[in-house]
């Protein structure tokens, strides 16, 4: 069978254009997730096969721009830029043309072999838009197949079109957009240098790199420094700018903006006619009760509310499930494998410290699914326009509270987030606070710890007080910051606010299994790793002295003529874990946890808290494979799971289970974490101030809850 020809299609359009339903659309269950060289991004390819082709799509990150001020922005500009897509699908908003045409401009200029998928087109023609597809056309230089990713129509004309692109049978003139008068002549003459570069002018278009020279854009002038051109651009570049700032009045970036804005206005009013009649939609009608300045802020609450409501009441059965399943692997295991030290590592470390991780997968999917569909149906853009009143009493605004949310799944793309506050004070004020965010990777510690020692009944609304109380440390936080060490006044806070749309099932669904599959993955890779470094420092080294101790006394147990056999089972089961946990405080975990533990008694922790809290620098899920290490080793009897063994030790109580859940809030995040927040931060004296200041919080805050809470429970 011959082998079918690749094309490589690049999707690129705004966030809320519909681009990534498209894609599922198009590509179906034939999708790969990961992420982008060098940054957490992340990166979704899948592919179709459609007459001799096969199809791969690329799913750019959604991005307004490509003047690279953010990681998503750079991808999409660079992948496209250099080249690696044989077509770019254009994926634009048809209900909201005139905005999305500012990216299309974008495009243009790097003069990609492109098709405009016109997404949303049910919706157009509900509006009663009348779109002059031939005019868009023609002012456009690239056809505009109208499609819909919910109903999924459109989808084999847009295939057809990209294959018949990429074949040159389609060709429509492309006229470049113009830009003002002082402007092209600045971009004539500098076109002109840079086509004598022949390789510079074969890979980049000269052109784009002419304009982004006149913008500043750092990537452009690192490719023109590294061309021979450079001798003669070094000496005519400042002279152009300086010439065309002095004829302009004003930032020659700015400038082209305005440009590119009066092209995209222009052709949307040349080709766009919408109905006469005013008519209020329906998401006018849910605005006026969502942005309500009364009932904005309570009803955001009580979604959040409801959301951990729903991933407790329907995550428990399944959670149950789950760790009855590895508690019967961990005893399956332990009958078929002889004693000794493989049993143990695979019982007592990797079946006890994964398990005790996956086993709360329910929760997280839950809590995924929920967050996934407010973001997809557009409210959480309306979140941030509510709480934007709030965030400016402490400094801030609601720009802010994007980072702050991203935090809530993973503080690594929050940090990377924050790229888009252009003020450095906003930026660090708003990154020292994320860490307070309650990430996925603490949900797992939360829902253990609650399960264990409170009623059902209460667990939804403690998670919820938990995911509060981070928000309330962080917004006073900030605004110590804003008071003190990151003074000044923010900037100006303008956000899109889309169209509200059901989100389809196999997109929330989608996106929910992605947070999933990372979870599994981290599960895979980072916690098992660590559960085994964990068992090893938790059985060596071995006191073999008191092994022969403790065997002794088994034996004059055994040997007992006085007692039964139940009675000398129960004993020897009773010396047995009492050996265990005896080697474990003499094993290097145990011997490290003696020496926190004067540090951490005054919250109620001891010492195996201690080892754990440690191990949970490494990734927040390692603190509950810790201790599914810690109590499998200490553990010779019944199987259980971790969450009945801790209910069940005298030595915790809800109190503790409280003061411990303050603390995993709000210390350091994961070495991943705060390794990005000192690229982002780009200064050693923050980093560990923002580490000095998250464990100074924990705490004081978990001290604060230990004492309250003793004195109430």
């Amino acid at each position: 069978m011959k082998e079918k020809k690749e094309i490589i299609v690049a999707l690129a359009g705004n966030p809320n254009s519909g681009k990534t339903s498209l894609f599922n659309a198009i590509a179906g269950t034939h999708l790969k997730v990961g992420n982008w060289p060098g940054v957490t991004v992340e990166k979704y390819e899948g592919y179709v096969d459609y007459k001799e082709y096969r199809i791969r799509l690329v799913d750019l990150p959604g991005t307004y721009s490509i003047n690279a001020y953010s990681p998503e922005e750079t991808i999409a500009r660079d992948f496209i830029a250099e080249k690696k897509a044989d077509i770019v699908v254009n994926v634009v908003d048809g209900t909201s043309l005139e905005r999305n045409l500012y990216l299309t401009t974008q495009l243009l200029e790097l003069d990609p072999k492109m098709v405009v998928a016109l997404n949303m087109y049910d919706e157009v023609e509900k509006l009663k838009i009348a779109i002059d597809f031939k005019m868009l056309q023609k002012l456009l230089g690239s056809h505009v197949v109208p499609v819909s990713a919910v109903k999924k129509t459109g989808i084999e004309a847009l295939l057809d079109h990209v294959v018949r692109t990429y074949e040159n049978k389609i060709v429509i003139p492309r006229d470049k957009i113009s830009y003002s008068e002082e402007i092209e002549e600045a971009l004539a003459e500098l076109q002109g240098l840079l086509e004598t570069d022949i390789p510079l002018s074969a890979k980049f278009s000269p052109r784009w790199l002419a304009v982004k020279l006149l913008e500043n854009d750092q990537f452009a002038y690192s490719l023109a420094k590294e061309s021979p051109v450079w001798v003669r651009l070094e000496n005519k570049l400042p002279g152009i700018l300086n010439t065309l700032e002095g004829r302009l009045k004003e930032r020659v970036a700015q400038r082209i903006s305005e440009d590119r804005h009066a092209f995209a206005r222009g052709a949307y009013k040349e080709t766009v006619k919408t109905a006469n009649e005013e008519k209020r939609t329906i998401t006018d009608r849910i605005d006026s009760v969502v942005l309500n300045r009364l009932l904005g802020l309570p009803l955001f609450l009580f979604i959040m509310w409801l959301i951990f409501q729903i991933t407790f009441t329907f995550g428990r059965v399944p959670m149950e499930w789950l760790q009855s399943f590895f508690v019967f692997l961990g005893d399956k295991a332990a009958a078929l494998l002889p004693e000794g030290i493989l049993r143990s590592l695979l019982v007592d470390g990797i079946i006890a410290g994964v398990g005790g991780v996956v086993g709360f997968l329910p929760n997280i999917l839950l809590l995924f699914l929920g967050l996934s569909f407010l973001e997809s149906t557009g409210y959480m853009a309306r979140a941030a326009f509510v709480v934007d009143r709030a965030f400016h009493k402490i400094g801030l605004h609601g720009k802010s509270f994007i980072p702050m949310v991203t935090g809530f799944g993973c503080s690594v793309p929050a940090f990377m987030a924050c790229r888009t506050l252009k003020n450095r004070g906003d930026r660090l004020a708003t990154m020292m606070v994320i860490p307070f965010m309650s990430c996925g990777a603490k949900l797992p510690v939360y829902v253990l710890l609650i399960g264990a020692f409170f009623p059902a009944s209460m667990s939804a609304n403690i998670l919820f007080a938990v995911y509060l109380f981070g928000i309330l440390v962080a917004v006073l936080s900030a605004k110590l910051f804003k008071a003190t060490i990151f003074k000044g006044r923010s900037e100006p806070f303008v956000m899109e606010l889309p169209v509200y749309r059901l989100p389809t099932l196999q997109s929330v669904l989608m996106q929910m299994w992605i947070k999933a599959w990372m979870y599994l993955k981290k599960a895979g890779t980072v916690i098992l790793a660590v559960s085994i470094i964990v068992w090893v420092v938790c059985n060596f080294p071995v006191d073999a002295g008191l092994s022969r101790e403790y065997r002794a006394r088994v034996e004059a147990v055994n040997q007992d003529k006085t007692a039964d056999a139940g009675t000398k089972a129960a004993a020897a089961a009773a010396l047995e874990n009492e050996l265990a946990a005896r080697q474990l405080e003499y094993s290097f975990a145990g011997r490290t946890g003696k020496v926190i533990e004067p540090f951490i008694k005054p919250l109620g922790f001891d010492w195996r808290l201690g080892v754990a809290l440690t191990a949970g620098f490494a990734a927040k899920e390692v603190v509950v494979a810790t201790m599914g290490t810690i109590y499998a080793l200490g553990e010779t009897g019944e199987s259980e799971s971790l969450t009945q063994r801790l209910r069940t030790d005298p030595a915790y109580d809800p109190a503790i289970a409280l003061s411990l859940i303050i603390f995993v809030l709000l210390y350091v995040p994961c070495l991943s974490a705060t390794s990005v927040f000192h690229q982002e931060g780009g200064e050693l004296k923050m980093t560990l101030f923002y580490i000095g200041y998250t464990m100074a919080a924990a705490w004081i805050l978990s001290f604060a809850v230990y004492q309250t809470a003793k004195a109430f429970l």
